[in-house]
């Protein structure tokens, strides 16, 4: 890959983050896609169009697009079925699919569904020493029987800094390496 070809997937999803924060989740989408279209051709790491997938995920769920997420989730764990996580990254992953399903289906109101998804996201997460703290606050909720808005658990999120997509997590240059990216990943997940 070409250091001016990784700027450029780089800085297209950098434009999209900048709309997102705008409240354009449809051309911070463009943007996203564009960038993981060209983090593909441009045989990118796989960290990139992972990150770009997280933050289109991220817009979608704001947009209130919750089918099109529940199908990338949906997708996520069948994948994850037939070819199980073989590291800890993977395994990360797979927590952090189900806990975005989890998400969903409570701002749904599907709590029976969303609590089963928060204990599966909680399991794998300790199984690797990651810290899923929003799916142990939105178990904890539910265990207790209360009820929880679509509108309690977005300021949750906000709260715990579930998103990626935040003013401080802009970038001004790009990552030098992939490792870069895997730490920084990891952090935002907070693993």
């Amino acid at each position: 890959m070409t250091e001016p070809s990784m700027l450029h997937h780089v800085a297209l999803a950098e434009g999209g983050k900048v709309l997102a924060l705008k409240g354009d989740h449809v051309g911070a989408l463009q943007k996203y896609r564009e960038a993981m279209h060209l983090a593909v051709a441009t045989k990118a790491p796989e960290v990139f169009f992972r990150h770009y997938l997280e933050a289109a995920l991220e817009s979608l769920e704001l947009m209130k697009d919750f089918d099109s997420v529940l199908q990338y989730c949906d997708k996520a764990i069948q994948h994850y079925a037939t070819r199980p996580p073989e590291h800890e990254l993977a395994t990360l992953d797979l927590a952090s699919v189900h806990q975005r399903r989890a998400v969903i289906l409570l701002k749904l109101g599907r709590t029976a569904e969303a609590h089963a998804g928060f204990v599966e996201a909680l399991r794998l997460a300790t199984q690797i020493n990651a810290n899923l703290e929003l799916s142990k606050v939105l178990r904890a909720w539910l265990d207790r029987g209360l009820t929880v808005t679509p509108e309690r658990v977005l300021a949750e999120q906000r709260r715990l800094r579930y998103f990626s997509v935040r003013a401080d997590s802009l970038r001004s240059t790009p990552p030098n390496a992939t490792a870069e990216c895997d730490s920084t990943i990891l952090a935002e997940r907070g693993a």
